[in-house]
């Protein structure tokens, strides 16, 4: 197969349907994000939103929802994100600054923008809300994209 078929993992659809393929075939085998119960509320070329409700057993001993739980998300809507295109992508680092923490009955929702992307890698800023609007958590990540593989596969 040559390097342009190969790499078409499109198949001639347009940004915003290819992102909800994707969205839908990741979803349907992403076991960590239905156990924690995340919505996704929005998805598109290089974005992804999604929300969490904060439950009792993602409550660290301070009574606020653990860090991990927190970073998760904001991983989870990285992950949407970069791989809207239809390329397995992964995260090669990522760096996550808390601001304010997520309590009980909250619903926390992470926004994922990509910022630059050349190569095979990439760049997205991720911010983390709560209902009100308060901002709980900054995440950046940096994408690598494997070379050709499809996230899923279209059939055009």
């Amino acid at each position: 197969m040559s390097e342009a078929a190969y790499r078409d993992v499109t198949a001639g659809l347009d940004p915003q349907a290819l992102a909800e393929k994707v969205r839908d075939g990741m979803f349907e085998r992403d076991q960590a994000a239905r156990s924690l119960a995340m919505e996704i509320t929005a998805v598109g070329p290089g974005r992804a939103t999604i929300a969490m409700k904060v439950r009792e057993d993602m409550l660290n001993g301070f009574r606020i929802c653990h860090g991990g739980f927190i970073t998760t998300l904001a991983d989870t809507a990285f992950a949407y994100a970069c791989n809207s295109g239809n390329e397995q992508t992964v995260a090669s680092g990522i760096s996550v600054d808390f601001m304010a923490p997520g309590k009980p009955g909250d619903v926390l929702t992470a926004e994922a923008q990509q910022v630059f992307e050349a190569g095979r890698t990439g760049v997205y800023d991720i911010t983390v809300t709560n209902q009100q609007g308060e901002l709980i958590a900054v995440m950046r990540g940096k994408s690598y994209r494997l070379k050709g593989r499809p996230v899923v596969e279209i059939q055009a």
